[in-house]
């Protein structure tokens, strides 16, 4: 697909300076591409591949524009008019409409006719595919599933009994949803299985990373808002709630029955203890251990060496009072040089 500039500009919503009918039919970096690509300047440590860029044009700020040698696309945000242009140039396959010969469909299921079942997939009884849907290869959708308009698993997905999954949802390959929470008793050292009932239900726009697992609720559901992006290799534990447009990246993990606010992103590695809420604009950062809940919004950070529980428990008490002990150091401080002042600089 090959589309002008100028019909790039008006689908980023970006300006235009250079030649509106020069084409462009692919994207590079900045010290890849060359005629008919087009790349883009969002991190300013790349800054000194510009000059030399033979890119046909380049996305970028207004700050950055009057360094471009070539044609440019002007915005406030250079990496979404960029994953605009990306969108456009590079749209997600297609599937042929229909039913892989290769496909089981239980006889209770409703498959809307505009939907692409593909190879080796098992729809199981009571499941509902919308309209637009996308089911790749080899995946499962056990009973009474639902997956909304426009749907898409890419390959190997698993959906369990009574997922619900929203309009536009992109499900990468390996994603498990719904199924069973962690959920255990304990009699006299071994443990028994409690029955996860609840359901795992997903929003319009989610995306769910490879190899990712979001399970159903124990007794009530999990729940991941409109808007919600998980990268892979991430576990939302039962009865998880997560808030509108919030990110999860690799490695995280939230543990059950905690609730995450609107707008959040977690970074990769951090961890999330059960039965705790972060409120709306909460970040926080790498590998970082959340145990209370957060009612600020903010960057939080923390992350310390493991050692005997008894220890941190004990190290951590005295932390909390490091700030009040400074303070009280420098008073102290100050005082003292008062007494070696007043004593003509003895001690």
């Amino acid at each position: 697909m090959a589309l002008t500039l100028d019909e790039l500009a008006q689908l980023s919503g970006a300006e235009l300076r250079g030649e509106s009918s020069r084409l462009i039919s692919r994207v590079a970096t900045l010290d890849e591409a060359g005629e008919g690509a087009i790349s883009f300047l969002a991190n300013r440590r790349y800054k000194s591949q510009l000059k030399s860029t033979d890119a046909s044009a380049v996305i970028l700020a207004e700050e950055d524009a009057a360094d471009c040698p070539v044609d440019c696309l002007v915005s406030d945000n250079p990496y979404l008019a960029h994953a605009r242009v990306m969108s456009v140039l590079y749209p997600e396959p297609v599937g042929s409409v229909g039913i892989h010969a290769s496909a089981v469909v239980e006889p209770s299921a409703q498959i809307d006719g505009s939907a692409s079942i593909g190879a080796n997939c098992y729809i199981g009884p009571g499941v509902i595919v919308e309209a637009d849907v996308v089911i790749g290869p080899g995946c499962v959708v056990l009973d009474n599933a639902f997956i909304g308009e426009g749907s898409r698993l890419v390959a190997s997905v698993t959906l369990c009994t009574d997922t619900r999954l929203g309009r536009r949802c992109l499900i990468h390959p390996g994603a498990v949803i719904g199924g069973d929470g962690f959920g255990l008793a304990n009699e006299e050292g071994a443990w028994v299985k409690v029955p996860q009932i609840g359901r795992a239900i997903l929003g319009d726009d989610v995306e769910i990373g490879s190899c990712s697992s979001i399970d159903r609720g124990a007794i009530g559901d999990t729940r991941l808002a409109d808007g919600v992006k998980i990268d892979s290799q991430v576990h939302v534990a039962h009865n998880v709630q997560i808030g509108e447009h919030t990110a999860l990246a690799g490695c995280s993990a939230i543990a059950g029955s905690s609730k995450v606010g609107a707008y959040c992103t977690i970074a990769g590695g951090a961890g999330i203890t059960g039965h705790v809420e972060l409120a709306d604009h909460v970040h926080v950062s790498g590998v970082t251990s959340v145990t209370r809940s957060i009612g600020k919004p903010g960057l939080y950070t923390g992350t310390v060496p493991a050692m005997e529980h008894a220890v941190w428990l004990k190290n951590f008490a005295r932390l909390r009072h490091l700030d009040d002990m400074v303070r009280r150091v420098k008073q102290l401080e100050r005082e003292l040089a008062a007494l070696k002042d007043g004593s003509g600089g003895e001690a």
